[in-house]
């Protein structure tokens, strides 16, 4: 969701580590009710590690404890299609961008990549004990800065999409009258209310909200034309697309873009740093961009990953 109200949720400014895993990238994935993918969605071709060499010099940077056992524990709340969410043929296997970059990293420094579900709200209170990576669309504030390291290395914003062609030629600067359907209890429901609400101040039609539980009927509705539009998170609507064979198209620019991040235990700068040459190589050699394409996502990809990058909140 958007970055204003991600932080919406925050209190005092000083909070405990388990109070900063409260504000995610959208309300749907606080919830535990983040967006579901069809069941072409989740057919979706996902990323394969064997095609990630090794990298020996990376791989001897690896901590003992975790070449000791082999493997790279992440925590991710499988909650959120396209980047993490629980599919395939048993409807139970992590799957999605997150997930796929997860593999990578552990591919690229010799490991095997174990994905773990976890309750949002308890990934980055459990870094270093529990989990060694947190990849869950982690929104960079700057208090979460606080409390655990952070590599850059996705963003993500507020995005609109209408039927292919656009036939209603919709506008996202002309919303006042228009069917727009959201997500019940994301934070595009709020903006588009908070929109309609100065439709009316303004002497304007309302805007007809449509507000349903599932994305995918969502989408559905969007492409029998019973929607003007719809309004999601970037990722959401670049994947609604996919899902609907092209069927839906983008209109209008992504707003409020916010970086997401690679959780790390805060005492853990080593391994902060070596997660950020994994993604420096994977950005570089093609890989990043290659399973951010798989989930048609690239138009959040970064240029370079960074430790702890400055943000604005």
């Amino acid at each position: 969701m958007t970055f204003s109200t991600k932080l919406a949720a925050k209190g005092a400014v000083v909070l405990a580590v388990s109070a900063l895993a409260l504000t995610a990238c959208t309300n749907a994935s606080e919830t535990g009710g983040g967006t579901q993918p069809s069941s072409s969605g989740s057919a979706a071709a996902s990323f394969d590690p064997s095609t990630v060499q090794k990298d020996d010099s990376l791989a001897s940077q690896v901590p003992a404890a975790i070449k000791s056992k082999g493997t790279l524990v992440v925590g991710s709340d499988t909650t959120y299609a396209p980047a993490e969410f629980l599919g395939g043929s048993d409807n139970h296997t992590p799957m999605g961008y997150d997930v796929d970059f997860a593999k990578a990293i552990a591919a690229t420094l010799g490991l095997k990549a174990d994905v773990q579900t976890a309750d949002f709200t308890g990934i980055l209170p459990a870094l270093g004990p529990k989990y060694d990576l947190g990849i869950s669309s982690f929104t960079i504030t700057n208090e979460r800065l606080k409390a655990v390291n952070f590599v850059s290395y996705f963003n993500a914003g507020v995005a609109w999409a209408v039927q292919k062609g656009n036939p209603k030629n919709f506008s996202t600067s002309d919303v006042c009258g228009k069917t727009v359907g959201v997500q019940t209890g994301t934070t595009e429901a709020d903006e588009v209310k908070a929109l309609s609400d100065k439709c009316t101040s303004s002497g304007k039609k309302a805007i007809d909200i449509v507000s349903l539980a599932a994305q995918t009927d969502l989408n559905t509705r969007l492409v029998s034309g019973a929607l003007d539009a719809m309004s999601a998170d970037s990722p959401v609507i670049s994947y609604a697309i996919q899902q609907t064979n092209g069927a839906l198209e983008k209109v209008g620019d992504t707003t409020e873009m916010a970086p997401e991040g690679i959780a790390v235990a805060k005492s853990d700068t080593a391994l902060a740093d070596l997660v950020q040459k994994v993604m420096t190589k994977l950005i570089s050699d093609g890989t990043y961009k290659k399973i951010l394409d798989t989930w048609n996502n690239a138009d959040g990809a970064v240029s370079k990953a960074e430790v702890n990058p400055s943000v604005s909140s």
